[in-house]
């Protein structure tokens, strides 16, 4: 700075017919200087006055303190008199002292440094200080400074270019991966440090105030200044220059955005790098509006954080239809607080395309769904012409004939007749009963009232009704004292579908066997047949799939009621494959716990059938 006369460069005449020159130079530049560093503190306490955080209010005390220095050299007299002039020149020169300190707490507002070496600079701090204070005498221009004062001179040197070098340091090393205009600010912070430590130096090496030396100080103290401007309130024009590779990544993003996306998370893994690069986050991911995982940056799958989250700055944006979670280098409040504000733009147009994709999702849906409602519709009105004319048309049929040549059979044709005639009516009821069934699961219009069930007694029942005839080829391997929580006209339709649906599609022998496993009854009915399809497994549980299997008969339709019973227990009905060859179905049932609430349906493979080494297709936590 140009007032370093404090350390023994005061005014005196200027030797050599250049002097004058000198002289000029010399003064003209310490106005200049006094300009620069009053500005730098002004620009520094008007940041800590807006942002209010504690990296502003450190550079502010230090700036500010530097600022307080170079006012106080202009009111100091240059040949100081009395005690409060030597209080004030010892005061200032103090001040200057605290600054290369107050810059390198600055930058452990972002990285603690280590206790020790905290309390090393404090202590050479205050040392330094009682040393300014203890001086009996500062020499003057043309003076012979005392070894006394050489001792101390070069404990000041030390003692800044030791603050200096470990502030320099620091930030030039931290702008490793940090983002464009985050990385040069602090680079040029961390020059501007390492060009005012040389300034103190240069001032240092003479004690005239008019020569090269002084006024190299003066060059330097000032270029220092500006270098400190630039790098704690840079102008927009050197910042857009600055941020134009990432800016130009931003774009991109943007633009790709516009482009239709078909699902959320295509939407995720188009910005989330280039946001990334925006404020140099560590990790990022981005949350729909359910709080579900969409995408992720520099997280491992399942992971909730980065594996090296260390001293990472986390930042949490609401977003439309969701929100934007970034964990960004601990020096992006202060360096980056544009870049922040970049970011909270991109996400807002991120959060209007994640919107945009739901939307398509839902309209996709349900145009699905109307498309499977048209489908559901088409094959219901096959299904009636086919399976309700038919029974229809034959009771006419033989009503008819009962009816008009009733006299003229035998007693054994008319019994035939009132066979079929109970068959077809007893067929067209159970269909226009399941139809009834779906709409009233569908319409939430049927009350489940679980009870405590002997679940043999009820599968024999079931079985004998279902069965009939063909009841030896069912095997049941139940515990006589095990109980059901189910309610026993829903577990009457969904095990009497099962089996029905066994002896019609499987091969004997049919299985029926439960255990109470994990808080849940699980109950299997397996057959020895072909199996299901693996194409038609998919579409097993939709309503009027037959599975290329009409010439079997029936409607399509038990496997869909039977499903929607057990879920509307809270349970669930899977399929899977038999070993070595069949089709299994499992019913899972939640047992009531202590408090009276049903645990979650978990569908797993219980330690009786392990043997089986079965499949799982379904899971749902």
């Amino acid at each position: 700075m140009c007032n370093l006369w404090l350390l023994g460069v005061q005014s005196g005449r200027a030797p050599g017919p250049r002097g004058w020159l000198l002289k000029l130079a010399v003064e003209s530049l310490r106005y200049v200087s006094l300009v620069a560093f009053v500005a730098l503190a002004l620009v520094t306490i008007n940041q800590w006055r807006r942002q209010r955080d504690h990296a502003a209010a450190w550079a502010a005390l230090g700036f500010g303190t530097l600022g307080i220095v170079v006012v106080l050299g202009e009111v100091v007299p240059k040949h100081p008199q009395g005690f409060f002039e030597n209080f004030l020149q010892r005061l200032d020169i103090a001040f200057l002292l605290l600054f290369p300190y107050l810059l390198h707490r600055f930058t452990t507002v972002f990285r603690t440094a280590t206790s020790g070496l905290e309390r090393g600079l404090g202590l050479m701090t205050v040392a330094m200080i009682a040393w300014t204070f203890a001086l009996p005498h500062i020499p003057e221009s043309g003076q012979a400074r005392s070894g006394w004062f050489i001792a101390y001179l070069t404990g000041f040197l030390i003692h800044g270019t030791v603050l200096s070098s470990v502030a320099a340091t620091r930030l030039w090393r931290a702008g490793r991966g940090q983002p464009s205009v985050a990385r040069r600010r602090m680079r040029i912070l961390a020059f501007a440090a390492a060009l005012l430590t040389i300034a103190l130096f240069a001032a240092a090496a003479t004690s005239q105030s008019y020569s090269a030396p002084a006024l190299a100080s003066s060059v330097l103290s000032i270029a220092s200044a500006i270098a400190f401007l630039v790098a704690l309130a840079p102008p927009a024009v050197v910042r857009m220059i600055w941020r134009r590779p990432a800016q130009e990544r931003v774009q991109d993003a943007i633009r790709d955005l516009i482009t239709l996306s078909r699902s959320q998370a295509e939407v995720a893994s188009r910005v989330l790098g280039p946001m990334a690069d925006i404020v140099g986050a560590r990790a990022l991911c981005i949350r729909n509006e359910e709080g579900e995982l969409v995408g992720s940056f520099g997280l491992l799958e399942g992971e909730l954080e980065p594996a090296e989250a260390g001293d990472a700055q986390l930042f949490e944006l609401d977003i439309p239809s969701g929100s934007l979670t970034v964990w960004a280098s601990p020096y992006a409040p202060f360096f980056g607080r544009e870049e922040l504000r970049l970011l909270e733009t991109v996400g807002a147009f991120t959060g209007l395309a994640l919107d945009r994709v739901r939307l398509f999702q839902q309209e996709h849906e349900t145009r699905l769904a109307l498309e499977r409602a048209h489908e559901i519709k088409t094959n219901f009105i096959a299904l009636a012409s086919h399976e309700l004319r038919t029974p229809v048309t034959t009771i006419l049929g033989l009503a008819t004939t009962l009816n008009r040549r009733g006299d003229q059979l035998d007693e054994g044709q008319r019994h035939a007749l009132r066979d079929t005639l109970e068959r077809q009516a007893d067929r067209m009821a159970k269909l226009v009963e399941q139809l009834l069934d779906l709409s009233r699961l569908d319409a939430d219009a049927i009350s489940i009232s679980p009870e405590r069930i002997n679940l043999r007694q009820r599968i024999e029942e079931i079985v004998a009704s279902v069965a009939a005839e063909r009841s030896d080829d069912v095997r049941i391997s139940v515990d006589p004292e095990l109980e059901a929580p189910a309610d026993p006209g829903a577990l009457d339709r969904i095990v009497g579908n099962l089996v029905a649906n066994a002896l019609r599609y499987g091969s004997p022998p049919i299985s029926v066997h439960a255990v109470h496993h994990d808080r849940h009854l699980r109950l299997f009915v397996e057959d020895r047949g072909d199996g299901v399809s693996p194409q038609f497994v998919p579409e097993l549980f939709e309503r009027f799939t037959r599975g290329g299997r009409e010439r079997v008969g029936g409607t399509g339709l038990g496997l869909a009621i039977a499903r929607s019973y057990a879920r509307a227990h809270d349970g669930d009905l899977v399929y899977e494959d038999a070993e070595p060859h069949g089709a299994r179905f499992q019913l899972v049932l939640p047992v009531k716990n202590g408090n009276g609430e049903a645990d979650e349906v978990d569908v797993e493979t219980p330690p009786e059938v392990e043997t089986h080494g079965w499949r799982v297709l379904g899971r749902r936590r």
